[in-house]
């Protein structure tokens, strides 16, 4: 009777141990968030393995948040590849229309000329993960504040003979990436804010490259 009173207790705490780990992994729910910027990357740079891979990343994170009944993009713009494969592609014409919301569900800006206007709530307070977590930025060890855009400030594709997308985030070797800042700030800064889409490019694609210039291959996420 005693051995089977112990095995019985050592079950039930074995039970209430994986429990409580499962319940302390659980992600942060917010179901009506439609906006955040992807907690991770890759792991290889600018290589996402394409931009609907990155939009497939994009859906993978929010359904972990609860937020995955939604059609989700990542804010990516893709210039023409010269064999076709890749058309033309502007950021701000894959993301919705707005408004679109954070975790805490605080408006971040009503439409897509407020996103790229001066009236964007943008910055390191509001631009969450979704897990409800914010961007360790400029000043901070370590520094991820950049995003990965590809983007001009407008929200727009460069001119296809500028490779500014790592061969449309499928390369970690060959090409640039347009960066902007997730906190807006930058070295030298008092009062003015960065562009949060598009502050200066990458030294290269490769995850090494990415964090010199103070990223982690990161990228924003917009439901349409």
């Amino acid at each position: 009777m005693h051995r089977i009173m112990t095995i019985s207790i050592s079950v039930a705490a074995l039970a209430a141990g994986l429990g409580g780990s499962a319940f302390a992994q659980q992600a942060p729910q917010s179901p009506n968030m439609t906006f955040f910027v992807a907690s991770s990357g890759s792991g290889k740079g600018a290589d996402l393995g394409g931009i609907d891979a990155a939009d497939a990343r994009c859906q993978t994170l929010a359904m972990a948040a609860g937020a995955g009944n939604k059609v989700w993009r990542a804010y990516l713009s893709s210039t023409p590849a010269p064999n076709g494969s890749v058309k033309l592609i502007n950021a701000r014409d894959r993301i919705g229309k707005g408004p679109w919301q954070n975790f805490k569900g605080e408006v971040i800006a009503q439409n897509v000329d407020d996103l790229h206007g001066p009236g964007t709530k943008l910055g390191q307070d509001t631009a969450l993960t979704e897990r409800g977590t914010k961007i360790s930025g400029f000043g901070m060890t370590p520094n991820w504040h950049d995003a990965m855009t590809g983007s001009t400030p407008e929200g727009r594709a460069f001119e296809g003979n500028l490779n500014l997308t790592c061969n449309n985030y499928t390369s970690s070797a060959f090409g640039k990436v347009q960066l902007g800042h997730i906190d807006r700030r930058g070295p030298n800064d008092s009062d003015q804010m960065r562009s949060w889409n598009s502050s200066h490019m990458s030294r290269g694609c490769s995850q090494e490259d990415l964090v010199a210039t103070g990223g982690n291959g990161l990228f924003y996420c917009f439901a349409q």
